[in-house]
């Protein structure tokens, strides 16, 4: 029954949003109220949960997005995406621009959270789709699978870093296994599967689409580079000396300080107001309005993805996750493939592929920790291959990928949703080949 509950809240979810045309954060709000009087969340419990998710949600991620969109939109408008994008073009060619793209998301999503390094590549994939006048899913999904390869199955990230502490993996290891998978995953997913997609039509944001300069008016390459990339620069190097430096001393507070993921971006659109802002002859009111701009173009998104955030925090909430875990907990299954499928399901159902990996390591890790038969390294990537599955309208990253390449529902589930799950299955397959020789 909860999860027949499950299924027709997901079908409401998308009868509101494509058929009745109602505001997608409305709809969700709806949703989410449905879905907890459903599953016997009690009335006094119900909007006190929806409020939860909807601050927990926004908390994390407002000051990242609402300063990843300034600082995209200064990059635009200030020709450093343009002249990123002549660099890139140069240095590839148009035919080979994806891989170049892909490499980039690739070392960008190492160190950032998936949102932060979201919001950092879409107006570097814009600039080149505006100026070349390429395909907008074509050329940037490649670029988000490295983001979502990264965030899946490789540490530092929160989720692979804590599934190697529960399962007392060797963190060098589940990288250098993790890596191996993830190239045939981002390949395959990435601009192979993005040749099928080159008809979906796209007008992304307009907030990232700026006029073309003329090239005495671009800013240098070096600046261009080192700005955009900035927060990634801060976050690299700050995370290499924190697991140097694991003193508890006054400059490890600074670094971890610098390191947070507000301030990075609070340095980042600091530094750019002034190397291509004020440097380039824009006054403190004209750059005042790029960014005010830049939050009026990403508010009604920061507002859809709370409302996702509320509907994960009703299922969280109702203990829908248990229902599911202890229905395949009875079936006899390979345990890596058993890893992989719990948090498969937790994440369809949920929309949370770091819950979903939690939930996941917590069910199996008395096993894996008292069955020396089973490589702990390798159900760390299992269980983060099925936490990736199949992101759908009660992800918030489905909503990020939809509103901001302004999708229809349809063609973000044909692209987003399937590409999501082509990286899950990949590293399902990849895990298995790799259990026969290690």
């Amino acid at each position: 029954m909860p999860l027949l509950t499950i299924l027709f809240c997901l079908l409401l979810l998308v009868v509101l949003v494509s058929w009745a045309k109602v505001n997608p954060f409305l709809a969700f709000l709806i949703v989410s109220i449905t879905a907890g009087l459903m599953l016997g969340i009690p009335l006094e419990k119900v909007t006190a949960s929806v409020q939860k998710g909807l601050g927990d949600t926004l908390s994390s991620i407002t000051i990242i997005i609402c300063l990843g969109a300034m600082l995209g939109k200064l990059v635009a408008d200030s020709g450093a995406a343009q002249k990123i994008a002549e660099v890139l073009v140069g240095a590839f060619g148009v035919k080979h621009i994806q891989w170049a793209l892909v490499l980039v998301g690739f070392i960008i999503g190492i160190p950032l959270f998936y949102n932060t390094g979201f919001v950092l590549v879409v107006p570097l994939i814009f600039s080149v789709v505006y100026k070349y006048k390429l395909p907008a899913v074509y050329i940037g999904l490649p670029m988000l699978a490295a983001l979502s390869v990264t965030h899946g199955f490789l540490p530092p990230h929160p989720a692979p870093s804590a599934l190697v502490l529960i399962f007392h993996a060797n963190m060098g290891k589940t990288l250098m296994f993790g890596l191996i998978i993830a190239v045939p995953a981002i390949v395959i997913a990435g601009p192979v599967f993005s040749r099928t997609l080159k008809n979906i039509p796209s007008v992304p944001l307009e907030t990232f689409r700026a006029e073309e300069l003329p090239e005495d008016k671009l800013p240098s390459s070096a600046n261009s580079f080192l700005t955009a990339l900035l927060p990634v620069i801060l976050l690299m190097v700050t995370t290499v000396y924190l697991n140097i430096d694991h003193s508890n001393g006054a400059v490890h507070k600074l670094v971890a300080f610098i390191g947070d993921t507000p301030i990075v971006m609070l340095i980042s659109l600091i530094t750019a107001t002034f190397t291509l802002g004020i440097n380039q002859g824009k006054s403190m009111k004209h750059l005042g309005d790029i960014y005010g701009d830049a939050v009026k173009d990403i508010s009604l998104i920061l507002l859809i993805i709370a409302g996702s955030g509320a509907f994960k925090q009703v299922l969280t909430d109702s203990g829908i996750s248990n229902n599911i875990t202890a229905i395949l907990q009875s079936a006899n299954l390979q345990p890596l493939v058993l890893g992989w499928l719990i948090a498969a399901i937790i994440r369809i159902s949920l929309g949370s592929a770091t819950v979903a990996g939690l939930t996941a390591a917590g069910i199996l890790s008395s096993m894996v920790l008292h069955d020396p038969s089973i490589n702990p390294n390798l159900m760390v990537l299992s269980i983060g291959a099925g936490s990736l599955a199949f992101s759908h309208v009660n992800d918030g990253g489905f909503w990020l990928f939809k509103e901001y390449f302004n999708l229809s529902i349809k063609d973000t589930i044909r692209s987003w949703s399937v590409m999501e799950s082509i990286i899950s299955v990949i590293g399902l397959v990849g895990v298995l080949v790799l259990n026969q020789f290690v």
